[in-house]
């Protein structure tokens, strides 16, 4: 039988072996997608992560309307974020294709232009994949501006239904499922957990 400390001896082998291998360095575009809650969270989780390490942070915001999260709440007064709120609010609530896609667009603009700048370190696109499931902005043209941003950006795009061209040129794709959700049961959303 192994004991624990062989199992532990082998592991560690596997887990250097793994990082000796892993030698470029370079700007990461991440995608958080799926019906479960913590897309939005898990990125913001990495803003201030970021912002720890001294990096600039350029958010935009695709969908949400309301500007009076707690994470913005938070974000806007610390130094180095740039934070853009672009939506109309959720599509149910606007029944607006056109003004949903103007807004989009321009919240696009916005985020060409952190995605052109060097010294931004973080771009976060939240909500972004609704752009590309109502033909809002164009994905290829989105994907040649994340391709030619600059070397050491990193990138987190979050929401549902991520199409598989843009999970194909992600270098880490989380896909987080739904168990259960507290609103499922009545439980109205919460400030400080749900928003």
């Amino acid at each position: 039988m192994i004991s624990h400390e062989q199992r532990m001896q082998k592991k560690k082998s596997v887990v250097d072996s793994h990082i000796a291998a892993a030698q470029e360095e370079r700007g990461v575009l991440v995608v958080n997608t799926g019906t479960g809650k913590g897309k939005s969270s898990a990125a913001f989780g990495v803003v201030a992560r970021a912002l720890g390490h001294g990096l600039q942070v350029g958010v935009v915001q695709f969908v949400k309307g309301r500007s009076d999260t707690g994470e913005e709440a938070f974000f806007r007064r610390q130094p180095g974020v740039s934070w853009h709120v672009g939506g109309e609010g959720f599509t149910w609530e606007t029944q607006d294709k056109e003004r949903d896609a103007r807004a989009a667009q321009a919240a696009w603009e916005v985020a060409c232009s952190h995605l052109a700048d060097p010294d931004i370190g973080l771009v976060v696109l939240d909500e972004m994949t609704y752009a590309f499931k109502y033909a809002w902005l164009d994905l290829d043209m989105v994907i040649a501006k994340l391709l030619s941003r600059p070397p050491m950006q990193h990138v987190i795009i979050t929401g549902r239904a991520a199409p598989q061209d843009l999970r194909d040129v992600a270098d880490t794709v989380s896909d987080i499922g739904m168990e259960k959700h507290a609103f499922q049961a009545g439980i109205k959303a919460m400030p400080g957990l749900e928003y």
